[in-house]
């Protein structure tokens, strides 16, 4: 006769905190994609119609090419 266990223990440590992490992992990259997407807007709305031209830009990309 085979006995098997049906109950699985909890494991300990920082196995124990691994779901928590991916979502926090994710959460983590989500704000640092946000912020570069930021910066990059912010520093496109600096540039000079001209230098936005250089580039080949208009001042209305920029929200378009960021989304």
């Amino acid at each position: 006769m085979a006995m098997f266990e049906l109950s699985h223990p909890q494991p300990a440590g920082l196995l124990a905190t691994a779901p928590r992490l991916g979502f926090v992992t994710t959460l983590v990259a989500r704000v640092q994609a946000w912020d570069e997407l930021r910066r990059t807007r912010k520093a496109l709305s600096q540039l000079s119609d001209r230098e936005l031209d250089d580039i080949g830009l208009c001042r209305g990309d920029i929200d378009t090419l960021l989304r």
